[in-house]
């Protein structure tokens, strides 16, 4: 019985961590660029885009579909770069417990 109740205190604990973990993650900020930092794109922990910034020299009507390919290009590097500090944070709190390769958290 005391075993299950340390599991629990632990499982509360985890649970206390995660969220915590989760409100810091919401205030990230990550800015991604492409073409040479002609476009940036900053976006929330949340994915939520919250600065577009394209340079004035690439606004040309003929040039639309390049235009387009930067700033998607922005938008996955800043992606990519919160997806990473979640994983760092995830792994610093998880670290020792024995969860699955593969397995996302938070969940």
């Amino acid at each position: 019985m005391k075993d299950l109740l340390g599991l629990m205190g632990k499982a509360k604990e985890m649970q206390a961590k995660f969220q915590a973990m989760q409100d810091e993650i919401a205030t990230l900020e990550a800015t991604g660029q492409a073409g040479g930092g002609l476009v940036s794109v900053t976006l929330t922990g949340k994915f939520e885009m919250k600065v577009l910034k394209i340079d004035p020299s690439l606004i040309k009507a003929d040039e639309v579909e390049i235009l387009e390919d930067l700033i998607l290009a922005a938008h996955n590097d800043a992606k990519n770069k919160v997806e990473q500090v979640m994983q760092e944070k995830t792994k610093a709190l998880t670290a020792g417990l024995p969860i699955p390769p593969g397995m996302k958290l938070p969940f």
